[in-house]
């Protein structure tokens, strides 16, 4: 009986989600994001975005802390760095040029751009409190966080769709 290796178990991963029944679109979350992390209402400088899908159906994106991040590997200038533990992206202002291509390489658009400061940024789960702002201030209480597994096998995206559709569902567990 072969043995149960690292690549056979799921990967566990703390992600945020939108219940999309709740979401009326308000962009509060794109709001309070901002004024957290820059100090001024502006959704260009969210590390949180909403997106319309259909007249009643939202989604949120923030970074998916994939388990292969193709943003890492494409930065040119080593300024990228997943955290192993809890698989955040961490960018090294002393190395990030504003090149751009892990913007490009990401393909759930997680990483902007701060236009005055020249760097790349992404949603770090607003580490420095209890639990991210966006979930805190929904006024519908349409964010939660929630710890998922990400099955063998499983790509990135494929995970993210799994979750969208347990979310509709109602079938995620809330963590926070």
């Amino acid at each position: 009986m072969a043995g149960t290796t690292e690549e056979d178990k799921p990967k566990k991963k703390m992600m945020i989600v939108c219940d999309s029944r709740k979401c009326t679109g308000c962009q509060e979350c794109e709001y309070i994001c901002s004024i957290v992390k820059e100090g001024t209402i502006n959704w260009k400088k969210s590390r949180i975005r909403t997106i319309r899908v259909e007249p009643f159906f939202n989604v949120i994106l923030t970074c998916q802390k994939c388990t292969d991040p193709k943003c890492v590997k494409a930065c040119p200038a080593g300024a990228l760095k997943i955290d192993e533990a809890t698989k955040e992206v961490h960018v090294d202002k002393d190395k990030c040029n504003a090149c751009g291509w892990c913007i490009e390489a990401c393909e759930f658009g997680a990483l902007k751009l701060h236009f005055k400061d020249k760097l790349v940024f992404t949603c770090d789960f607003c580490k420095e409190l209890p639990e991210p702002a966006c979930v805190t201030f929904c006024p519908k209480k349409a964010l939660k966080v929630v710890e998922i597994e990400q099955r063998p096998g499983e790509s990135d995206r494929q995970t993210f769709t799994r979750l969208v559709k347990e979310v509709r569902a109602g079938t995620t567990q809330k963590t926070t």
